[in-house]
């Protein structure tokens, strides 16, 4: 099982990887016009807290708060938002591979951080299409995305 979730964790990380890899770097801070929306750079800050937060709560055996490895405002540095990811899929990579089987609570933990990073996926999926940005082939792959938009 654990196996698994960390593939799966892995893969999530290589399409956020993608994702910065792709937006041109000064749509970080870019909103969705005339809709209520955080920045891309939030929406990748709290991808990245989530990350450091599960995991150390799951240690811990209850929450310990919300960080995060970039600034609140998102980060508008991609080389310092892509240089947390990597970062970070290491560190949950680790976390993962070290928890017992017969742990439940930090398995729960595990699949609440895979659901945020899906949650999150699905969000920046609008960003895309909003703002005209082109979609990532893993995205295109991933998600089955139209091609035409």
């Amino acid at each position: 099982m654990n196996d698994l979730l960390r593939r799966r964790l892995e893969r999530a990380n290589i399409l956020y990887l993608d994702f910065l890899d792709t937006i041109p770097p000064e749509h970080l801070g870019s909103r969705l016009a005339d809709l209520p929306s955080d920045t891309i750079g939030h929406q990748l800050w709290c991808v990245l807290g989530a990350r450091e937060s599960f995991p150390r709560a799951a240690r811990a055996g209850e929450w310990q708060g919300f960080t995060s490895p970039v600034t609140a405002d998102g980060g508008t540095d991609a080389a310092t938002v892509r240089s947390a990811f990597v970062r970070t899929s290491t560190d949950v990579d680790e976390w993962i591979g070290g928890i017992d089987a017969g742990d439940e609570d930090s398995l729960r933990y595990v699949l609440a951080l895979l659901e945020h990073e899906t949650m999150h996926q699905g969000q920046l999926i609008r960003y895309l299409y909003g703002l005209g940005i082109d979609r990532p082939h893993s995205w295109q792959q991933q998600y089955a995305l139209d091609e035409d938009f």
